[in-house]
């Protein structure tokens, strides 16, 4: 810390002058993350209420009611709209918040949690934190979790069974429904990570894709997570946990007291919360409604198909399975994709590499020019590699 502060300029310049090394989503170069530039209207409202604490309801009861009203739409777009749940800060949170209600509910002494290899790593973070046993079951030859696996993993010890839908890896989509089914049978807490895939398969059902059924039109499902800070356009930090009802989501809720007399309800791990990114959510849930959702999924799918398209086109280069949602990956049988990633990131592409395929993402900030900048870089890159 300086002793003397410095002007505004002066920071100014030396951030200019920092953050130079950083990536932006407006260079169209970021084609590996699951987030974006958050909508105009989102910024605007972030930057204006960023005093805002959802922490306490006493201070800002109006929040609050945005928050529900909130959840409220975000569990209609997920079949249920009596779900209850918060705005958190991210997947992470969420899942942990599920399998923290999912422990709480089951009262058993040794907790195991059932996971799909593809899961987020959050679901080890989670399982850690709370003292869980997290088994970790394979895919079938679609990069589905394998059901037959998850059946023969249940004993006395599961509390929990967590569905992927939209992996991290290639957004994939569970068999939820099958998972529903297991869960009903045993008694036990289904959890769906639809972090990226909430606000993805709802409109791509809307487009009029068969898109299989994956939230809480499904008995089994207890929870869902569902990030508004990705495809929702959001600012960060905006997660989303749903409840399937009040009961749910009140297993790790607490009263508490606050200073001003009466009591105020915790029900996530931050205590102090921001209430300008409920307010974000809440503003473009209302702004975009679905139509405005539907053209932003639509834009994406296009251009990921046009780029799975040009992938195949590449000699040495193929995709590792249709795309489900705007996720591609990317293989080769004859060269090393890791060489393949160093070179792209070389060339200022931020794409994200997985053990054996490169995760491309078509985020919204994504424009045709991009793509085709990204297609040419591509080709030049394998015809050194002797393509």
């Amino acid at each position: 810390m300086e002793s003397e502060g410095l002007s505004q300029s002066l920071v100014l310049r030396e951030l200019k002058s920092r953050l130079s090394e950083d990536f932006t989503y407006s260079s169209g170069r970021i084609i590996g993350s699951m987030c974006t530039c958050p909508h105009p209207l989102a910024r605007k409202l972030y930057t204006r209420f960023l005093d805002r604490n959802l922490g306490d309801s006493g201070l800002f009861p109006a929040i609050a009611k945005l928050e529900k009203e909130a959840i409220n739409m975000l569990g209609a777009l997920l079949s249920n709209q009596r779900a209850s749940g918060h705005i958190v800060t991210g997947g992470t949170e969420a899942n942990t918040l599920a399998l923290w209600a999912a422990k709480k509910l089951s009262k058993k002494e040794k907790c195991e949690v059932i996971v799909p290899a593809s899961a987020h790593y959050s679901f080890d973070k989670a399982a850690d934190l709370l003292g869980l046993k997290a088994v970790r079951v394979g895919l079938n030859s679609g990069f589905q979790v394998d059901v037959e696996a998850v059946r023969k993993a249940v004993n006395s010890s599961t509390m929990a069974i967590v569905g992927i839908a939209g992996t991290t890896g290639l957004g994939v989509v569970d068999p939820i429904l099958e998972l529903s089914e297991i869960a009903l049978e045993k008694g036990i807490f289904l959890h769906v990570d639809a972090a990226f895939g909430g606000f993805v398969l709802p409109f791509l059902r809307e487009l009029g894709f068969n898109v299989p059924d994956f939230d809480f039109s499904l008995p089994g499902v207890c929870s869902i997570t569902v990030d508004p800070h990705k495809m929702g356009l959001a600012p960060i930090p905006a997660g989303g946990i749903l409840f399937r009802d009040e009961k749910l989501r009140k297993a790790v809720a607490w009263n508490v007291s606050y200073l001003c007399g009466g009591e105020i309800e915790q029900a996530t791990f931050a205590g102090t919360r921001s209430g300008a990114s409920v307010i974000a959510v809440w503003a473009l849930l209302k702004h975009l409604g679905k139509e405005g959702y539907k053209r932003v999924v639509g834009h994406c799918m296009r251009l990921t198909w046009k780029l799975a398209e040009e992938i195949q086109m590449i000699n040495g280069l193929s995709i590792v399975r249709e795309p489900i949602m705007n996720i591609v990956g990317i293989k080769s049988e004859v060269f090393d994709i890791h060489r393949v990633a160093q070179e792209l990131r070389a060339r200022k592409w931020a794409v994200s590499l997985f053990p054996n395929h490169i995760r491309i993402v078509v985020m919204p900030h994504v424009k045709e020019r991009h793509i085709e900048e990204f297609i040419e870089d591509l080709k030049d890159i394998i015809d050194k590699f002797g393509g």
